[in-house]
C-alpha cells in the first residue's frame, strides 16, 4: 500500500514539473592553493509517458493491497 502510494506522489510530480535543471560544481584544475571551477547547468525532461504510467501503476498496487486485505 505504501509502494502504491510513494509510486502516485512520483507520478503527479512527475506531470506537475515535467522539466528540471540541476547545477554542477567542476574542478577544471588545481594549482597549490589555486582552483579553476566551471558551474554547468543540466536540464533533464520526464518523457510524457512516465508521470500517467506511475500515476496508474501506483493506483493499481494500492486498490490490489485494498482487495487482498
Amino acid at each position: 500500500m505504501i509502494t502504491g502510494a510513494v509510486i502516485v506522489v512520483l507520478g503527479v510530480l512527475a506531470l506537475a514539473v515535467p522539466m528540471f535543471t540541476t547545477k554542477d560544481t567542476k574542478e577544471l584544475a588545481k594549482i597549490g592553493d589555486l582552483k579553476v571551477t566551471a558551474k554547468e547547468e543540466n536540464t533533464h525532461v520526464v518523457p510524457p509517458f512516465v508521470g500517467p504510467a506511475a500515476l496508474i501503476l501506483g493506483v493499481v498496487l494500492m486498490g490490489a493491497a485494498l482487495v487482498r486485505r
